[in-house]
């Protein structure tokens, strides 16, 4: 899927992860893909890599999020940086939790 380099897929793909909540463009919005007229935010493809970012679900770690989010974009012609930005928590979760730093892992 990453030799079409198409944002708007490659999001598609990545929401469909089941360890996935949603997408996130990061802190500073940098992770995004600007189209005329709008923005594919959570994807950010530049020639020396694609940068993913996400809100993953509780409980996978941040090695199952981007393991499976690399699975489900495909194998590409550049490495694929995956930023866990935040995480989703079920009710049930142990309130000492609370907020998450961020974690990135690269491939």
């Amino acid at each position: 899927m990453t030799s079409d380099l198409d944002a708007d897929l490659i999001a598609a793909a990545v929401r469909a992860v089941p360890e996935v909540s949603g997408l996130d463009s990061g802190r500073f919005g940098d992770i995004a893909t600007y189209l005329p007229g709008r923005r594919v935010v959570g994807v950010r493809i530049r020639p020396e890599e694609i940068a993913i970012g996400v809100i993953s679900r509780y409980p996978a770690s941040v090695a199952e999020v981007a393991s499976a989010v690399r699975a489900a974009i495909g194998r590409g012609d550049r490495p694929v940086r995956v930023a866990v930005m935040d995480m989703v928590l079920p009710a049930t979760a142990p309130a000492a939790l609370g907020r998450l730093a961020v974690k990135e892992e690269h491939s």
